[in-house]
């Protein structure tokens, strides 16, 4: 599900579930456990990779059809998770190869930096148009990384964003040939891993609101 090794000062983390990467209880465990070993590793920057053609497609609705109680932990978990990445303390780079959709946005935009894949790929919020409510944490997190210009088509109007319109949109920082996103984001990563502790310091001071806001938000479900 996720691979964790190690290059120079870098953990490379690879989503690879052989499909669409979802995110489901076994997903939010396995990665909790590489974070868990990069911090363990004293990792000095962390690349989040996703498989070719998808970085995820989102909450694995599957789980979500066995019952109302399996789908609020599911859904608490996996934003718990979205706030341990945000709050982690080293420079995290995303190397996205593919499709980010649903969950799998909202992964892109806890990484520090994201590297994306030029081609015919989408990014979108599909809430609206499948019936379901983002809820506050989620609404918060998409106002601190979405350019107000794009928020609207996003989150309320679930339009589908190619690579290009992403990094006019904040979703993405930058896109390259798909064979160099990897190689991309590991140069970002290493010239990154740099960075002394007052790195950690000044994200969570820079993002003190939007996670106080989504802490309160997951309390409400009970995390």
């Amino acid at each position: 599900m996720i691979s964790y090794t190690v290059e120079g000062d870098v953990a490379i983390l690879r989503m690879d579930d052989g499909k669409l990467n979802v995110v489901n209880p076994t997903f939010i465990k396995a990665m909790n456990e590489a974070l868990d070993q990069a911090e363990a590793d004293k990792a000095k920057a962390l690349v989040l990779e996703g498989r070719d053609t998808v970085f995820s497609a989102g909450f694995d609705l599957k789980e979500f059809a066995k019952g109302q109680d399996q789908a609020r932990v599911q859904v608490r978990d996996g934003f718990a998770m979205l706030i341990r990445i945000l709050d982690f303390p080293r420079p995290i780079v995303a190397a996205c190869k593919g499709h980010g959709i649903g969950m799998g946005i909202f992964l892109l935009m806890v990484c520090d930096y994201r590297v994306g894949a030029e081609g015919a790929y989408k990014y979108s919020m599909p809430e609206s148009r499948i019936g379901m409510d983002l809820g506050e944490l989620l609404i918060a997190l998409a106002k601190s990384r979405i350019s107000p210009k794009y928020l609207t088509r996003m989150a309320v109007l679930s339009e589908d964003l190619d690579a290009q319109t992403a990094v006019d949109a904040g979703v993405l920082d930058e896109i390259v040939d798909a064979a160099e996103v990897q190689s991309r984001a590991m140069e970002v990563a290493t010239g990154l891993a740099t960075m002394p502790v007052a790195f950690g310091k000044n994200k969570r001071e820079i993002k003190a609101t939007e996670l106080s806001n989504m802490r309160a938000a997951l309390k409400v479900l009970g995390g």
